[in-house]
């Protein structure tokens, strides 16, 4: 393991940029910043009940980031939403679910998120080692032409049986059949809190027309921070969203509403005040935001991940949800993987911008 200098050094010309930044336009002062306490001072005046809050307990308390406010949490739901056979051929292993569950627990992570029939097949083996987050809907791509559609492939019924601590959905916000997917996972996380389950969103923007002229606006701070927005509105305890690479989506699409101090009070070009954006549309992190580590691109991995857990901790973000990176490599260099981006968030060096 290296230590947090040697991590930090991964950064080069961007280190001292990103360590020094002082947030001019939200300041700390405003979000409920990630801390021990974060379930007492935010959930506990909330609507959800005695089980949804030990459920998050379960979550917060588990892993080498145990107690902190912050998450590490290992995603493999891409056998569904990328094909099983692109996903695993780097490491044919996580074709099997257990190597799945045991590279989250090995690398200590607070939970590990996968298929409903992934965790299902080792659930009783499990479920009582490391929480679970059953992912409840996908994209699937088997058919022709392909398409981008989430569509239910369990219920919260059968999650809540098998010992998960909460369910995960994706919405795709701006989507044509985002309409049905808000109503369908605003139903399933009703339910969820009902039976004393934690839930998770991810919160992703999806609309071919928000790329123009080369720029893809699907990752913008605006267009992702109102699908945020929307999230938390719907009662998702804890959202994954992709780290914003740009701005502007709102006024270069010419759709929805903007003022002119969404993109000067309220943000600037620094990636940890776009971040920042994304945070304060969590309720003003009242609603944990964890940034996605996206996909795996080689020797530059490590570096990435490490920008992407500066940026979110930095921003007032609660973690990272990082899959494709670990998985897609051998087992022991995953766990390393994770070992590392958690140390930024164990790090006193690395504070609240």
């Amino acid at each position: 393991m290296k230590d947090i200098s040697q991590l930090l050094a991964l950064l080069g010309d961007e280190k001292d940029v990103l360590l020094t930044h002082v947030c001019k336009t939200i300041a700390k002062e405003q979000l409920h910043l990630p801390k021990s306490s974060h379930l007492d001072s935010v959930f506990l005046d909330s609507n959800r009940n005695a089980q949804t809050i030990r459920s998050l307990k379960q979550l917060y308390h588990h892993g080498r980031l145990s107690n902190t406010g912050y998450l590490s949490i290992l995603p493999v739901d891409q056998g569904v939403e990328h094909t099983a056979g692109s996903s695993f051929a780097p490491n044919p292993i996580y074709f099997d679910p257990e190597k799945i569950i045991k590279l989250a627990i090995e690398a200590g992570c607070n939970a590990v998120a996968s298929t409903m029939g992934g965790l299902a097949m080792l659930s009783r083996k499990y479920a009582h080692k490391i929480p679970f987050v059953v992912k409840i809907n996908h994209n699937e791509l088997l058919t022709y032409p392909n398409k981008f559609n989430q569509i239910m492939f369990g219920s919260v019924r059968d999650a809540w049986n098998m010992g998960a601590v909460a369910v995960g959905a994706t919405i795709y916000f701006g989507s044509a059949e985002s309409d049905r997917q808000i109503i369908e996972v605003a139903k399933a996380f009703e339910e969820a809190h009902t039976l004393g389950m934690a839930t998770i969103l991810w919160c992703y923007s999806r609309n071919d027309a928000f790329i123009k002229e080369g720029i893809d606006y699907n990752t913008a701070a605006d267009i992702t921070g109102q699908a945020n927005y929307l999230g938390v509105s719907i009662q998702a305890d804890i959202i994954k969203q992709k780290l914003p690479t740009n701005n502007g989506g709102f006024s270069s699409i010419h759709f929805a509403k903007t003022n002119p101090e969404m993109y000067t009070k309220l943000s600037s070009s620094n990636p940890i005040d776009l971040c920042r954006y994304q945070v304060i549309n969590c309720f003003s992190g009242r609603i944990g935001l964890i940034n996605s580590g996206g996909e795996s691109k080689g020797e530059s991995d490590l570096a990435e991940a490490i920008k992407t857990a500066l940026i979110n901790k930095r921003g007032g973000g609660a973690g990272m949800i990082m899959g494709r990176k670990a998985f897609q490599r051998p087992f022991h260099e995953g766990v390393e993987l994770i070992h590392a981006v958690q140390e930024i968030y164990l790090a006193k060096e690395v504070s609240i911008a």
